[in-house]
Formats: C-alpha cells, structure tokens, sequence
C-alpha cells in the first residue's frame, strides 16, 4: 500500500463519525463512500516526487463528492484520467444532494475549468501529473437542512478545531511524501492552509495561489484560464 493511501486511510478514520452543530444537518466523507476512485488516484498519478502540488478547499457537492477525486468533474476523472469505480452511499444521505457518482448528471464547474486547464496545457493526463499533483485539504461535505453547501470557513471554529488537526496533519504528510518545490493554494484558504502544513512539514518550499476557479467568483467568470496561467508564469511556476 502506498504512502499516499495510508496517510488517507489516516484522515478518514480520525474524521469518521464527526458531528457538527446547526446549520450544518449532513456530513459527507468520500473517502468512506467513494475510497475506491479516490485510491485509484492517488495510485494512478500519485508516485514519486512532484514539482507541484496544488491545493484546493474541500469538495463540492458534484466533484468530489461524486468521484472522491479533487475536483473531480466527472467528465474530467472519466475521460482524461481514466477513473470510473463504483461508488458507494453516505449514510445519511441528503434527499436533495444524493450521491450518484458517475452517473451524476451535474458538472462541477470549478473542476471542470481546473482540469480543463491542465488538459488544454498538457495534452494527457499522464504529462499533467508527471509533474503535478492535486490534493484537497478536507475532504468533509457540509450541507444545511436545504442542501446548501457550507464551506469550512463558515463553520464553528471550536468544532472544526480536531477537524483543522486532522487535515493539517495529513496535508504535512502528503507534503513530505511528494517533496514538491511548489506549494499552490487553489484560493486564499488553501494558500493560507500550505503555509501551516509546510512549517510542520519541514523542508523549504516555494508558496503560492491562483485564483480559485469558483462560479462565484466574478473575477474567475471574466477567464479563469487565461488569469489563472499569467499569475503560474509570473509566480515562475510555468514557463509563458
């Protein structure tokens, strides 16, 4: 077993069972429910050093949440990785955010726009990875009654707190194990979260961000691909 896979083996047990007060109604955790895609992942493009590792928040409800693959757009895990698992089902699951892995007819579009990126730059996926590596810091779903997604940032700082150790241990280890040179923060919060993982990671690395790919943000509407390359060229991460 991998490196990789135990350290995630790690996170999924230190997060089973955890419980959050209102307005959060359900917690996801596809590295219960959808383990099979996600070690498929980590062992497929997991192996070896990376230059780069970027990082993104935690799921979405129709990436991870899915595929249990970092923004894991179904079309982009299928298609360009070549990943299709079964995946399992969340108990409880939320009536208005089941989980239908690779049949989910929903595109995540942050996902979509990310890989569509990498793909666009570095023809297949293998190329891509040789490279590069994509990981989230928590891979929890928080929803309210409605099935709103509830991001971590949102959430009661004290209950989040055995959560911010479990993940920051793990980010350290994955870190340790890729030995990159590049830390990339897939937004602010990712960013932020890289800088404490490596302190407790040892070694010297490089930090940066690109813009975070969201539909809500309007800055990531007017071209994420084009910004988000022109800010990896001048960072000296890519070369123009």
């Amino acid at each position: 077993m991998s490196a990789l896979i135990e350290s995630s083996r790690r996170l999924a047990a230190a997060l089973h069972g955890a419980s959050f007060s209102a307005p959060v109604s359900h917690v996801y955790n596809p590295l219960e429910y959808a383990r099979e895609p996600h070690e498929a992942y980590l062992t497929k493009y997991g192996k070896g050093k990376k230059r780069v590792l970027f990082l993104g928040m935690n799921p979405g409800p129709f990436g991870m949440a899915q595929t249990g693959v970092p923004f894991g757009e179904i079309a982009a895990v299928r298609d360009w990785m070549g990943i299709q698992t079964p995946v399992g089902k969340p108990v409880p699951e939320h009536p208005k955010r089941p989980v239908e892995g690779f049949a989910c007819p929903k595109s995540e579009v942050s996902g979509r726009r990310l890989w569509g990126l990498f793909a666009e730059r570095f023809g297949k996926a293998e190329s891509f990875f040789k490279e590069h590596f994509v990981a989230n810091y928590c891979p929890l779903v928080w929803m309210s009654a409605t099935g709103a997604n509830l991001t971590p940032d949102k959430l009661s700082s004290a209950e989040m707190e055995s959560v911010e150790t479990a993940c920051l241990d793990h980010l350290a280890e994955v870190i340790a194990i890729l030995k990159p040179e590049w830390l990339i923060g897939v937004g602010a919060f990712a960013e932020e979260r890289l800088r404490r993982a490596s302190t407790q990671a040892g070694g010297t690395f490089q930090i940066g961000r690109v813009l975070h790919p969201s539909p809500a943000s309007p800055a990531a509407n007017r071209g994420w691909s084009e910004a988000a390359t022109k800010q990896l060229v001048a960072q000296g991460v890519w070369e123009s």
